[in-house]
């Protein structure tokens, strides 16, 4: 009797003893992961940030409508000594050859936003190629350079996105400070959603509208009095490659 007892206890700490185990490696995993998740782009896919441990923020800006605020805003960007990322839509630079290269000429990145600013989500892989593609060929004759970056519209892709920009060698570019400028809701609040987001490594989508002008050296300085360093998006995606 006494020994099936002891065989008892024994069983039940090897059981106790395997489940402790168990639950270490499990919180060990899921905090390698939860890690490696916040500083890199997960799976090589999209970008959402640099690293967590970066000071720095990039500025990026989408267009596909709003031309007539980009020249101010350039000589805002231009006078605070940053380098911005604009996501371009083939369809704009088409009709905007001259302001594209004026930007371009400026030293900012310029980067695809697609051709006809579609829900790439809802695209296969041929149609996603297609849109891209079209845009890459379009800038590329008008500034001599190829896009190395794709933010896909509205934040909106799939698998077939992520694959056709990996064939072409563009990265896809997200965002983790939001403006939301494009509901015209007040510069006020503008300025608060990048305060109240505001993290290193971040990336700041904006689009060219009057109360995003008006908000542009608020934002800036806002950001540099915390304490971060605006960065341009290349060398914010440095961050997390090196």
């Amino acid at each position: 009797m006494k020994n099936l007892i002891h065989k008892l206890r024994v069983g039940k700490a090897g059981v106790l003893l395997t489940m402790l185990s168990l639950v270490i490696l499990t919180v060990l995993v899921f905090s390698v992961f939860r890690y490696y998740t916040e500083t890199q782009p997960v799976f090589g896919g999209p970008i959402y940030k640099g690293s967590k441990e970066s000071k720095g923020i990039a500025l990026t800006c989408n267009v596909d409508w709003g031309g007539e605020y980009l020249p101010d805003m350039l000589k805002i960007l231009d006078a605070a000594g940053i380098k911005a990322a604009f996501f371009i839509t083939g369809r704009w630079a088409e009709n905007n050859s001259e302001l594209l290269k004026l930007i371009s000429d400026s030293g900012h990145i310029i980067g695809n936003h697609g051709y006809s600013h579609n829900d790439h989500s809802k695209l296969d892989y041929s149609q996603n190629l297609s849109e891209i593609q079209r845009t890459q060929g379009i800038i590329e004759e008008i500034i001599g350079k190829t896009p190395e970056y794709f933010a896909p519209p509205s934040g909106a892709y799939n698998k077939d996105t992520v694959r056709a920009c990996e064939d072409l060698g563009c990265k896809v570019i997200m965002w983790s400070i939001d403006t939301i400028d494009w509901k015209k809701d007040g510069t006020e609040r503008i300025i608060a959603r990048v305060d109240k987001k505001m993290h290193g490594g971040g990336i700041v989508l904006m689009h060219p509208t009057d109360q995003t002008l008006e908000a542009l050296p608020t934002i800036i300085k806002n950001i540099r009095d915390r304490g971060f360093e605006i960065l341009s998006l290349e060398d914010l995606v440095k961050t997390i490659e090196n």
